[in-house]
């Protein structure tokens, strides 16, 4: 049952539109790195689009009805946006749900050292990475610093052109013999994934060149002092995320991909926000829901396993009509759900870890994983064969390119998503998302057509599931 490859069916019509949301799929990219970047960016456009915070609703004690569109936001690093259908909000919801955090390296809260009048940042990485991938590559810092009195300050360096940029170094070829003899587990340590910041030493007039044995250090402070007005007890409270610097481009001689950081899973976080803002008039409520902390198991204030959608949808009740526990617990249970997240496309340099006739390949369409989980389907959502054929009915009627696949060889692949969590509620969920090449490397492969097809299938799931 092979899949036919997308590019084939395009016609001129298709090929623009192709290339006009990839071109603000890199963009975006580019732009937003982090969970607050993205968060910010989806507040913006759904602003644009007409969606309201929830907050306002509540405060002015408006009754929500068919049309309206709100939002809600979880400490700036996740959100939730729902377009009110004409249909009871116990009768369920349409749900996109995709994470909006990556692989990378966080900067600790007392990092700045020097040695040898070379100074670093320490950092711990986040998520599952292999370490060895990050030594030498052009690394850029964003986040925020948050001062005592409440001030937060903006940090975002290595991105512009005349920025500076950072790296991990690396232990050169020629002295690396023993090193060589390592497992790639260990050739790089997490504790020796700190970033070379800086080497001039801070010159003081009148002072010996021996008396400041911290120079190169002060001199960073310095400049942070100068261009953020922070100090060094400001790492204390500063939430710092070093990722690769530069913007997404177009992969390959024929610019049918995307190469770029953090596609894992913002790739399907853009689809999801972008067909949720493109599907107006509906008869059941859609909610697009971007969450924070999958790659550590999504938990934390901002993870999938808070309680923040499920008190937001609570709100969306009350301020529809009268709550009640009963109505709540309906509406998750009817609810029918995409888990928006990646999966492994298949790489014929590496073919001896999948299994060709149940992976999933560049071009042939958005990726249905009936389940995930690890060797005996541990840890997995598997979704019903009922929901499967659903989704394949409204799907094929609308000529959406997709497939279906597993994550590698049985014993070999493993892996999770948010699904499992919602299906706890009793409704309807199952993974779905573009594939995706050099999954959680500094830099990971998309195609174009399964990007464009993704975003068409997703508007189809939303206008259509029910």
């Amino acid at each position: 049952m092979e899949r036919e490859n997308a590019w084939k069916k395009y016609k001129k019509t298709d090929l623009n539109s192709l290339e006009k949301i990839n071109k603000e799929y890199r963009l975006f990219l580019s732009e937003n790195k982090t969970e607050r970047e993205c968060c910010s960016y989806a507040v913006k456009e759904a602003k644009k689009a007409g969606y309201i915070d929830i907050e306002e609703v509540i405060k002015k004690n408006k009754k929500l009805r068919p049309g309206d569109k709100v939002y809600a936001v979880n400490m700036d690093k996740c959100l939730a946006l729902f377009n009110i259908g004409k249909k009871p909000l116990e009768e369920g919801m349409a749900i996109l749900g995709a994470h909006i955090d990556s692989p990378r390296m966080d900067v600790k809260q007392n990092p700045l050292y020097e040695d040898t009048q070379l100074a670093y940042l320490d950092t711990h990485y986040y998520g599952g990475i292999k370490k060895y991938q990050w030594v030498t590559v052009p690394l850029a810092i964003h986040g925020v610093f948050v001062k005592k009195d409440g001030t937060v300050v903006n940090v975002c360096i290595g991105e512009d052109k005349d920025d500076p940029i950072f790296c991990v170094t690396d232990l050169l070829i020629h002295l690396s013999q023993e090193n060589m003899d390592k497992k790639a587990s260990k050739v790089i340590e997490g504790e020796a994934l700190d970033i070379l910041i800086g080497s001039q030493p801070l010159s003081v007039k009148g002072k010996d060149k021996d008396e400041d044995k911290e120079a190169v250090k002060n001199n960073i402070l310095k400049l942070l002092k100068d261009k953020y007005d922070v100090e060094e007890e400001d790492f204390l409270s500063a939430e710092l995320e070093v990722v690769p610097a530069g913007a997404a481009r177009e992969s390959g001689i024929d610019r049918s991909m995307i190469m770029a950081y953090g596609q894992d899973d913002k790739v399907c976080a853009f689809t999801s926000l972008k067909a949720m803002l493109a599907v107006d008039d509906v008869e059941h409520t859609t909610c697009c829901l971007l969450v924070d902390k999958e790659e550590i198991g999504s938990v934390g204030a901002t993870g999938m396993r808070s309680q923040f959608f499920e008190n937001t949808v609570a709100e969306l009740i009350g301020c529809a009509g009268t709550y009640d526990d009963r109505l709540l617990k309906r509406c998750l249970k009817n609810s029918r759900m995409l888990s928006s997240d990646v999966s492994a496309a298949f790489d014929p340099t590496y073919a001896s870890a999948y299994e060709k006739k149940n992976a999933a390949y560049f071009g042939r369409g958005m990726v249905f994983n009936k389940f995930t989980g690890a060797r005996g389907k541990s840890g997995s959502n598997d979704a019903n064969a009922e929901f499967m054929a659903r989704i394949r009915g409204i799907l094929d009627d609308e000529g959406v390119s997709y497939q279906t696949a597993e994550l590698g060889k049985v014993d070999v692949g493993g892996g999770g998503t948010i699904a499992y969590i919602m299906a706890l509620y009793g409704m309807e969920v199952i993974d779905c998302g573009v594939a995706v090449l050099n999954m959680h490397a500094p830099w990971e492969i998309t195609s174009k057509a399964d990007i464009y097809e993704t975003e068409k299938g997703y508007e189809v799931f939303l206008r259509k599931i029910f």
